[in-house]
């Protein structure tokens, strides 16, 4: 027997449906790439939305096409990828932090139709675009005003470009399990993989992240995200904020300290998310001027693990609850978020900190589990690690290609690659990537806490761990920090700090100070070129 409810497919154009229905005099609020912060609305820009659909398929495109954009989080870009999904097409974000052989290897991968660039990239552009042979077009998110000169074929103004529509258009009708986005993995090794959302997956996902125990947002909410939109989604916020009808806040490409506070302060916002390294920028103006977040609730962190000095800070000295939050590419990305369940609702302190720094339970949505290497089902005690599994309406379940298929097992689990353990309330701990845990003396060390524990040291900046070999032991942890401008720490004063607050023979080997710590694309530290740098290091006996 089957149920008589009405068949309403999930597709993401229905957002944008809503959030101009509902909540259409909404602002939406972009630092320009221009320069100057412009406003528009839900309304105008469900109306554009409308209007590059309608000139995608007057020029030819048709549903599933790649469509790639290579853009800062703007109100342009917003439009554009919904247009580029009403149509039936395919947005494919672009990272423009990879090299140019990078991106343009995964542009002839996902065979990509035309672009949407920002002015920023045009030279990026100019290089790559010869060298991919599905290339049609280009889109250059601007006016005509701005337009640069260009010796590329087929490239057009944004604003000219649309304003041949008038956007009477009807969006395509889909089976809501056609392909709506592609994001490509830059954590992995050899080549990029590219995992392509559905209409469906990436609506459930956002109904995921809309709940009281995941980012708990609203249309009370004004939402700054940070994260930008190629990376993996801005963690949902591109389609979660438009369905709740949440004012947006777009930073452009303007990512440091003094920039992203701007936004907090003149736009009053009250929501938004970021990797910790954009944090680390905006604590270091808070510190240096004095200034407050009186408008800030509530910070999401992921990306990679957030330091416990970091949550601190936010909570003792500017009253913003932090939410730690872990995921991937491959999730849509969000898996884990770090809120507070009633068990954990009296803890204070340190207490409190402990829980936080973990990276939170999985919402309704995403089921994950941890396992030793014979796939073996771990205890959630708390301290047992294992590589950790998901699965979930909101998961990938293989690669664009076929590629990575060792990481899928025939019953959906998706092996992440990361090293956890989970307590008996349901809170994961990411203790390490696998192939970046420490093994000494057969036991692991968890690199992230040696981290996390290194940064809470007041002269100390960043800091990474690696494993270095070691005749009687394997591998033994090194320590690489990046102080804290014009301060000098001793090794021994770092290890003094550290010591007796993880067991003794985890504590680091030996110390070594760097100007700079190098990151990946998507601001994780890259631990593959460190071990690379410190390859012939020796350890002090």
């Amino acid at each position: 027997m089957l149920g008589l409810m009405q068949d309403w497919p999930l597709l993401c154009h229905k957002i944008l449906d809503h959030a101009a229905t509902q909540h259409g005099r909404r602002e939406i609020v972009s630092r320009s790439v221009e320069g100057p912060i412009t406003r528009t609305t839900y309304a105008d820009a469900h109306l554009r939305a409308r209007k590059v659909a309608m000139m995608l398929e007057r020029e030819g495109y048709a549903p599933g096409d790649r469509i790639a954009t290579l853009a800062w989080n703007t109100a342009r870009h917003l439009e554009a990828w919904y247009g580029i999904m009403g149509m039936g097409g395919v947005y494919h974000t672009l990272n423009p932090r990879l090299f140019p052989e990078q991106i343009a290897w995964i542009m002839n991968h996902a065979e990509d139709k035309a672009l949407f660039v920002d002015l920023t990239f045009m030279p990026l552009v100019e290089k790559i675009a010869p060298q991919v042979k599905s290339l049609k077009q280009v889109i250059v998110l601007t006016d005509g005003q701005h337009m640069p000169e260009t010796a590329l074929d087929n490239v057009v103004a944004y604003e000219d470009w649309i304003a041949q529509a008038d956007g009477d258009y009807r969006w395509k009708t889909l089976d809501e399990n056609a392909a709506c986005g592609m994001c490509y993995t830059s954590g992995t090794t050899g080549d990029p993989k590219g995992v392509v959302y559905s209409h469906r997956s990436n609506v459930l996902h956002a109904m995921i992240a809309v709940q009281p125990d995941a980012m708990g947002l609203s249309s009370r909410d004004v939402i700054l995200p940070v994260v930008p939109m190629f990376h993996a989604n801005a963690w949902g916020l591109a389609q979660s904020a438009p369905m709740i009808g949440a004012k947006l806040v777009m930073p452009g490409g303007k990512m440091d300290g003094p920039s992203i506070y701007e936004l907090l302060d003149t736009e009053k916002v009250t929501f938004t998310a970021a990797v910790p390294t954009v944090w680390l920028m905006l604590l270091q103006h808070l510190e240096e001027t004095g200034k407050k977040l009186p408008h800030l609730k509530k910070v999401v962190i992921g990306g990679s693990a957030c330091p416990r000095a970091m949550t601190r800070k936010f909570q003792d000295n500017y009253d913003v609850e932090v939410i730690h939050a872990w995921g991937m590419t491959e999730m849509s990305p969000l898996g884990s978020l770090g809120t507070i369940k009633p068990e954990y609702a009296d803890l204070e302190g340190d207490a409190r900190l402990d829980i936080q720094e973990k990276q939170g339970f999985a919402p309704f949505g995403v089921e994950m589990k941890v396992t030793d290497d014979d796939n073996v089902a771990r205890p959630w005690d708390g301290k047992t690690f294992g590589r950790l599994k998901v699965r979930g309406p909101a998961v990938a379940k293989g690669y664009y290609g076929g590629a990575g298929t060792d990481q899928f097992d025939e019953e959906g689990w998706f092996d992440t690659g990361d090293v956890a353990h989970i307590d008996p309330n349901g809170y994961m701990q990411i203790t390490d990537r696998a192939k970046d845990v420490i093994k000494s003396g057969g036991e692991w060390i968890s690199t992230i806490d040696l981290e996390n524990l290194a940064v809470g040291h007041p002269d100390v900046a960043e800091a990474a761990v690696i494993g270095i070999r070691h005749p009687k032991w394997d591998e033994r942890p090194l320590l690489v920090v990046v102080p804290k401008k014009d301060r000098e720490p001793a090794k021994d004063d770092i290890l003094g700090y550290m010591e007796g607050k993880v067991a003794k023979w985890w504590m680091p080997n030996d110390v070594v100070f760097v100007d700079e710590i190098p990151h990946t694309a998507t601001g994780k530290i890259q631990k593959t070129t460190l071990r690379d740098q410190f390859r012939d290091y020796t350890l002090p006996d």
